[in-house]
């Protein structure tokens, strides 16, 4: 799991988005970030999570906030979820990891039973300065706009 914490400068990166556009940390400097990893875009709590930010994004805005989503899904897959929701922020197609190893989200996991190497559902609030003001492990999905603006 991540070793990044509160305090901790977040890594740069550059990532392709929904519509291959190049996105990189720092576009988003003197603006505050949610950065929200999902483990596969179109699953019920990936859609919950999504959606439930989507749904507040005026909210965010109000704040000052941007938000971002990743994933490994292939630019195809984020822009088929992008346009069925309407998602008004950008999703990351992250297939080589390069974001999410940066950001220390891969690893083992189990579902049933079972144990594989995923994406953890992870949210990083970043402020302007891009230092990491907020780690989010627990995301409860259908909720997650509380967790971030308390």
């Amino acid at each position: 799991m991540t070793t990044l914490k509160i305090g901790d400068k977040a890594p740069n990166f550059e990532a392709q988005d929904q519509d291959g556009n190049t996105i990189r940390l720092s576009d988003y400097a003197g603006k505050k970030l949610v950065l929200f990893f999902y483990p596969k875009a179109s699953t019920p709590g990936c859609t919950a999570e999504a959606c439930n930010l989507s749904d507040n994004h005026e909210r965010f805005e109000a704040q000052g906030y941007r938000i971002l989503g990743v994933s490994a899904d292939s630019a195809k897959r984020q822009s088929n979820f992008k346009n069925k929701y309407n998602f008004p922020y950008p999703l990351l197609a992250d297939e080589d990891k390069t974001v999410i190893n940066a950001f220390g989200v891969w690893g083992p996991k189990k579902f049933m039973g079972r144990e594989y190497d995923g994406i953890h559902r992870v949210t990083f609030v970043i402020d302007a300065d891009g230092v990491i003001e907020d780690v989010i492990t627990k995301v409860k999905t259908k909720d997650h706009t509380s967790q971030i603006l308390k």
